[in-house]
């Protein structure tokens, strides 16, 4: 008897030391489980066991800093996700294939001109260098290209910041201080030189009758050709005097009928018709009527010189989108020539001075108008300003 109790008691003492070897065994193998399920919620009561309550504190305490530490990376996450999605700077994140992984609203924008184009021209980029790119000749952003380690593998992002208005400002600055140079120099040697020449012209004692008729005629011809170069250089004045716009109400339905009846007779020299889709009501805007005008002259001139013979200009008001469209038949414009098409004295046409478009941005950008210019597909060509 005294044997069998002893085998019982033993028995009772291993099933308790079983339990107490176990137990934290059990608690152990269910914190893990909880901790790949990546669920930081699982938290233990403590048992009334010294040794088991320490490894129970230290585990509460782990899923409390995990638990936190996963707080805080997600309000990063989110804050970042929200950061990129709002940013005006074009951002794009490829993958090590480097296909598109993630995309921005603003970078969804930029590319939306030509994105096959102009995405084969971003990943043609070497990683780690940046450049300039100038959109549809109008919009200029800063590329950057670089990359970052997520999770152990490499990710290529993209940043496409506009700095159109900087580019802008830049340009203005220089092509004004050489015109004004230029325009100087011109002036302070034609004004002497015609005044000496008209002198001499009207002084009959130097020309004797039927004499020195060659000379004569070479000299006014020199009068004339000065003339030509006083309005040469008035050109480019006008484009650095622009003035602010005197914004007043207008109706620009009018106007366009006024520029299409006035550029009528350059147009049929080339038998081309004018097509007008236009409201039946005035439709008015704030704006300066006088460069307003100017500047659909230049459109329209342009248009007319795209085409060789034979072709339509039509001109379309949009009064539920407030978008003016002047389309052209014409050849149309090459990628090549796309990009600099508002470049200050950037010509395609062989005696183009390139200050015609450069006129047109600076009256567009003063009223605040956003405008486009594109070939969609041969023969269209369209000039789109958003009112």
């Amino acid at each position: 008897m005294v044997a069998e109790v002893f085998i019982i008691i033993s028995i009772l003492i291993s099933i308790n030391l079983y339990n107490q070897l176990i137990s934290p065994l059990n608690y152990l193998r269910q914190g893990i489980s909880a901790i790949k399920d990546k669920d930081f919620n699982v938290k233990f009561l403590a048992t009334g066991k010294k040794e088991v309550d320490e490894l129970v504190d230290v585990y509460n305490r782990m899923i409390d800093e995990l638990r936190t530490e996963r707080t805080k990376q997600q309000e990063q996450h989110f804050f970042l996700e929200k950061l990129v999605q709002t940013s005006p700077t074009g951002i794009i994140i490829l993958d090590y294939d480097k296909q598109i992984k993630q995309i921005n609203p603003k970078a969804t924008e930029i590319l939306s001109s030509n994105p096959e184009h102009l995405m084969n021209q971003l990943l043609d980029m070497k990683t780690g260098s940046s450049k300039t790119l100038r959109i549809d000749g109008l919009q200029t952003y800063k590329i950057q290209k670089s990359r970052f380690i997520d999770r152990g593998f490499e990710r290529i992002f993209i940043m496409m910041e506009e700095v159109t208005a900087e580019i802008f400002q830049a340009e203005k600055n220089v092509y004004s201080k050489v015109i004004r140079m230029m325009a100087h120099e011109v002036n302070n040697t034609i004004g002497p030189v015609n005044s000496i020449i008209n002198t001499a012209l009207s002084n009959q004692n130097f020309w004797l009758p039927d004499k020195d008729v060659a000379l004569k005629s070479a000299m006014k011809v020199a009068v004339d050709r000065n003339q030509n170069l006083n309005v040469f250089m008035r050109n480019f004045a006008d484009l650095v005097k622009l003035p602010e716009a005197n914004r007043k109400q207008m109706d620009l339905v009018f106007l366009v009928v006024s520029v299409s009846e006035l550029m009528q007779f350059p147009a049929k020299e080339k038998n081309i018709n004018f097509e007008l889709n236009l409201p039946d009501e005035p439709y008015f805007i704030l704006a300066d009527a006088g460069q307003i005008e100017q500047a659909l002259i230049n459109i329209v001139k342009n248009a007319i010189e795209a085409i060789d013979i034979n072709g339509i200009i039509h001109l379309e008001l949009d009064i539920v989108k407030h978008k003016l469209t002047i389309t052209d038949s014409g050849k149309g414009i090459s990628e090549e020539n796309a990009e600099q098409l508002f470049s200050p004295f950037y010509s395609t046409k062989k005696d183009g001075q390139g200050i015609g478009l450069t006129l047109v941005r600076e009256i567009l950008l003063n009223h605040g108008f956003e405008f486009s210019l594109k070939t969609i597909h041969p023969n269209c060509t369209i000039f789109t300003i958003s009112l």
